[in-house]
């Protein structure tokens, strides 16, 4: 479902738009040296696309799939001119983007999941403090009473951050000493929602996979306390993952996942890179909604993940 025109206005595409012009044009450039001169789809065509993705961060595994919906295609119907080829492509690259459930689309949670838990996660330099900060502002813009959990207590910057942030847009932050259990942090969080009637919760972790097994630990500490307050939380496991690095980022989300129960993904710092194909390499392998995507410093400039207008973004160079 596209909420491109309802969720997603002009002034929001403009915003996406120049946020990906580093990675549209290098997408588009070569997308572009591929199809030049040529009149039909075939093998060498072919051939060179699979360059031109893997190429663009789209990803070896992704890049196939394309391939193969394309291949299968040209001998479906014998003859495609390479005119058709560009609508082909962002056909089947919106196909391969997953659709987040309708209920955790917008900024206004279910009103059968209040207070709405998110456990957000993510390792440290990705911006995940400021994507809550970011996220908190959204959800407060759009009328709702929201709480902040500081509970990554091993660094005293990632909790300074949270309340410079909670400061700035105006919302509760939860917090202990620096050392304190994370776990007491979300207890005591949740507990502060429930007795405010909070309408949303955000809760920061720690980023450390040097030690897988200490942060499963952790995170599934952090999960029995909340649910036993709130038995269904948290709603949402949400993954935050820096574009501009790339494929580094599908293997952080790989690890991650073989740890917790990601449910939704947050891609940062879009807008000062040409790696933004990793998007579709994340969202396409992970199997799992990217919900938001980073493209400035704003305060507004994290935005819905919209797949139609995003993909319409990287085949948009000369719109």
């Amino acid at each position: 479902m596209s909420f491109l025109g309802k969720l997603f206005g002009k002034k929001e595409k403009e915003t996406l738009d120049q946020g990906l012009e580093k990675t549209k044009q290098g997408f588009f450039e070569r997308i572009s040296k591929v199809i030049i001169g040529k009149t039909s789809v075939d093998d060498e065509v072919l051939d060179q696309l699979e360059e031109a993705l893997i190429g663009a961060d789209v990803g070896v595994d992704t890049t196939l799939a394309i391939i193969e919906q394309i291949q299968n295609r040209v001998k479906k119907e014998k003859y495609i001119s390479t005119a058709e080829l560009n609508a082909l492509l962002q056909k089947e690259i919106a196909h391969l983007l997953v659709d987040a459930p309708e209920d955790q689309m917008g900024f206004l949670p279910p009103d059968n999941k209040k207070p709405y838990v998110v456990l957000v996660v993510g390792v440290n330099g990705v911006g995940k403090t400021t994507t809550i900060g970011k996220l908190a502002h959204h959800y407060k813009a759009a009328g709702n009473e929201v709480v902040l959990g500081a509970a990554d207590t091993f660094r005293a910057a990632a909790v300074d951050q949270l309340t410079i942030w909670s400061e700035r847009v105006g919302v509760q932050i939860v917090k202990q000493n620096m050392g304190s259990d994370p776990s007491a942090v979300a207890f005591d969080t949740i507990q502060s929602a429930i007795a405010k009637k909070a309408d949303v919760v955000l809760i920061d972790t720690a980023g450390r996979l040097h030690n897988k097994a200490h942060l499963m630990d952790e995170l599934n500490k952090i999960k029995r306390v909340i649910q036993k307050q709130l038995p269904e939380a948290p709603h949402e496991v949400l993954l935050v993952l820096d574009g501009s690095t790339g494929q580094n980022a599908l293997e952080q989300a790989k690890q991650f996942m073989a740890v917790t129960n990601v449910n939704a993904l947050a891609i940062t710092k879009l807008d000062g890179t040409a790696k933004g194909g990793v998007v579709l390499a994340i969202a396409h392998q992970c199997k799992i909604p990217v919900k938001y995507i980073g493209v400035g410093e704003q305060i507004s400039d994290l935005m819905l993940f919209d797949k139609t207008a995003f993909v319409d973004s990287l085949f948009s160079l000369n719109k």
